[in-house]
């Protein structure tokens, strides 16, 4: 079995008690990985969204607005360790580091496209065909693998219905409004937002796999 390294994973989380898998959380700053393994990478997305300068009350209250992509070089490091020993990584379907970056936008519907001229690929897959509460829908970068020992994933987008709401808040907000709020919105949040980033055992396996697929690239 092809030992890999988890980056930047939530501790105790869904890759914590994995044969052959060594977890590394933000305790570990996982910014030093230094090999020799392939790696899985879940590098920090706050600061690459859309809300990267902060929430509205915070920017209220302090006056102090976040850069955008500020991640202290957590996305940088981790393609470096991609594009060095091998492996995946995931972002936000919103991830503004794919621009950043100079990588090429994959298709919000599915399929693996090149990434770049450095033998990377790319792509966009939904966690919620994986087991998410909702439909999540995840950039993937691959170095290492080629084209035909990549996955084929469940592509597609999924169209939100208001049946997909908890009907309280329909009842306490109205179909607009949750819609406008969106559907990711009405689980986790504040203190605990584990359940939102967390990895579904199913998505996280399909990542295990391919990082075990890589090969160092040359």
């Amino acid at each position: 079995m092809q030992q890999i390294a988890a980056l930047y994973v939530e501790t105790g989380g869904s890759y914590y008690n994995l044969e052959g898998v060594t977890p590394l959380d933000q305790d570990d700053d996982a910014r030093m990985y230094n090999g020799p393994w392939p790696v899985v990478a879940h590098p920090p997305c706050q600061r690459w969204g859309k809300f990267f300068a902060g929430s509205t009350k915070v920017i209220a209250d302090t006056g102090v607005r976040k850069r955008k992509g500020d991640d202290l070089g957590c996305f940088k490091s981790a393609m470096f360790d991609l594009q060095r020993f091998g492996g995946v990584l995931e972002h936000p379907w919103g991830s503004y580091a794919w621009q950043h970056f100079g990588l090429n936008k994959p298709s919000r519907s599915g399929g693996w496209v090149k990434a770049d001229d450095k033998g990377g690929w790319t792509c966009c897959v939904e966690q919620g065909r994986y087991g998410h509460y909702c439909p999540k829908p995840t950039k993937l970068l691959v170095y290492g693998v080629d084209r035909a020992d990549l996955p084929e994933l469940e592509w597609g987008i999924y169209k939100v219905t208001i049946e997909d709401f908890p009907a309280w808040a329909v009842e306490k907000y109205g179909e607009k409004k949750c819609r406008r709020i969106g559907l990711m919105s009405f689980k986790g949040g504040g203190t605990d937002s584990s359940v939102r980033i967390a990895t579904p055992p199913e998505f996280r396996d399909i990542l295990i796999a391919i990082a075990r697929s890589a090969k160092q690239p040359k």
